[in-house]
């Protein structure tokens, strides 16, 4: 398979970077967690400086950024006035979360973004595009591959900690080299429990989105099969 280009390797390694650059390794243990509190306390503070502004308190992200790290909330703009400081388990403070507003246009709701994948991505994109040729290992389904870690150097497979399940997620790799969390597992084993159906074509990451404060960022949109069963959605010609 013809090598990738350093171009599109830098290009994938910003992406990757986008919400995560910088982030601590070592954290505290309270970051770890969402907390209910501090989430309605920025969900008030957003709501106040809407109110007094029309604007919501976001920095300014591109257009085609993806819709679970587009709107990242800008706390310079809420404290003092609106807010006393950025919360403790925000990455502003060394903690694991970026905070985000998901339905911007219809319904501002603050969420969190976990920051642990991103740090993650980043250490196996480094050596995924630093080999010869793409490190593809198993066919996830048309497009989408497992990775070979052993062949760029890990011991062993790299998982990232669910936010919603005690599961280890795996990442996923597509044709064009960009990293992605499965979230397959748990998008299976929430639909199982809670008796849901969907239709093909919904993305069901929505049902995460609404009943967790932590988006499922960093992933390919999932619908079902006729089984009812999570499948990505992916096509690098619908792009």
């Amino acid at each position: 398979m013809k090598k990738l280009s350093k171009c599109f390797v830098v290009l994938s390694f910003v992406v990757v970077l986008l919400a995560g650059c910088g982030s601590p390794a070592n954290f505290d243990q309270s970051s770890l967690r969402p907390d209910i509190d501090m989430l309605a306390g920025v969900q008030r503070a957003v709501e106040e400086y809407q109110k007094d502004t029309g604007v919501l308190p976001i920095k300014t992200r591109d257009e085609d950024t993806d819709i679970f790290i587009k709107y990242l909330i800008d706390f310079d703009k809420l404290v003092p006035k609106y807010i006393g400081s950025p919360p403790a388990n925000s990455y502003e403070k060394g903690g694991i979360f970026q905070y985000m507003i998901w339905d911007a246009e219809n319904n501002p709701t603050v969420k969190l973004v976990d920051l642990r994948t991103p740090e993650r991505m980043r250490e196996i994109n480094i050596r995924f595009h630093a080999a010869e040729y793409p490190q593809f290992k198993d066919k996830v389904q048309e497009h989408v591959y497992t990775i070979n870690y052993e062949n760029i150097g890990f011991e062993e497979e790299k998982t990232v900690n669910s936010p919603y399940s005690n599961n280890q997620l795996p990442f996923i790799v597509t044709v064009e080299g960009d990293i992605y969390v499965d979230y397959s597992i748990d998008l299976y084993n929430y639909m199982k429990d809670n008796n849901l159906t969907a239709k093909p074509g919904d993305d069901i990451r929505e049902l995460l989105v609404d009943n967790f404060p932590v988006v499922p960022a960093y992933s390919l949109p999932y619908t079902v099969d006729e089984n009812n069963e999570p499948i990505i959605v992916y096509d690098p010609l619908k792009k």
